[in-house]
């Protein structure tokens, strides 16, 4: 996560936490608190919040249209808009939260929750999107693409350990389902499953390289970089074997993710037209 997302994070957080004696109070006893000034919907905090979530809200949307339109590959690669795009989700609801003071009644509420909706599905997504193989630009990568960069992480391994390269391809073998029919719920349990497994032989690859080559010590910097290869060279393996059914919930993914997206998109346009409609707000 980016430093200035998690200090966002963090301050908005502490607003929360800071907040909670207000937050849970009761409506009544809301107007002759303290802090209703601030942390009320207007409030100078509360609608600060509002401003920034609708602005969050509003850059999450440039994401689909970096990946429709070519034209503007110059803004970055499409894995590290992902990357912003999810980051940003993740304040969304803290903000969210903050500018509702906590109530959430009417269209607005149903806004509030598919935005919920969006974003916690939008970390699923991530997690589907990082389970396909993909080059560093984010482009999906070709079986025969894999099988190469398979057999070139490999090689490298080889000649930063001086292992012979078919014992570190066995050295790395590791099961993997690959059932490409499986339900949905089978798939994430052996998505999971492999993420699990990964981590246990990246773990244990140090001694096992180390034992390869007997007597002789490999050099930590070595090892250290060959254990990162590995990883990868694990990953794409698994990765390859589930790509079938990965990309079949992904597609199940996005056919549920949009319309909760339009849903908070309308519920909040709605919602930040009738604001400025009234003038319900601190800043004029």
């Amino acid at each position: 996560m980016p430093v200035f997302t998690t200090l966002l994070v963090i301050v908005l957080a502490a607003v929360n936490v800071l907040g909670t004696p207000y937050y849970t109070s009761s409506l009544a006893e809301r107007v002759r608190h303290p802090m209703h000034v601030l942390l009320r919907p207007s409030g100078l905090v509360g609608q600060s919040a509002g401003v920034l979530a609708f602005l969050a809200f509003t850059f999450l949307w440039l994401y689909p249209l970096r990946k429709k339109w070519k034209a503007l590959a110059f803004t970055g690669p499409i894995g590290k808009w992902l990357d912003v795009h999810v980051t940003t989700a993740i304040a969304l609801p803290l903000l969210l939260t903050i500018h509702a003071a906590w109530r959430s009644d009417g269209l607005i509420g149903l806004g509030f929750a598919s935005m919920l909706v969006v974003c916690a599905s939008g970390i699923v997504g991530r997690y589907l999107y990082t389970r396909i193989p993909r080059a560093k630009s984010g482009a999906e990568l070709s079986r025969d693409d894999v099988v190469a960069e398979r057999n070139r992480l490999v090689d490298e391994i080889a000649e930063v350990t001086g292992i012979d390269p078919q014992t570190v391809e066995v050295t790395l073998d590791v099961a993997s389902p690959s059932d490409a029919k499986a339900g949905v719920m089978r798939v994430f349990v052996n998505l999971l499953t492999n993420d699990l497994q990964r981590w246990r032989l990246t773990h244990e690859l140090r001694r096992r390289f180390q034992d390869l080559e007997g007597g002789r010590e490999i050099p930590k910097a070595a090892l250290g970089r060959s254990v990162k290869l590995a990883n990868r060279e694990i990953a794409l393996s698994q990765q390859v074997r589930m790509l079938e059914a990965t990309q079949r919930v992904f597609r199940y993914w996005h056919v549920a993710h949009k319309p909760f997206a339009l849903t908070a998109l309308f519920a909040v346009v709605v919602h930040v037209a009738v604001v400025v409609a009234l003038g319900a707000t601190w800043f004029y």
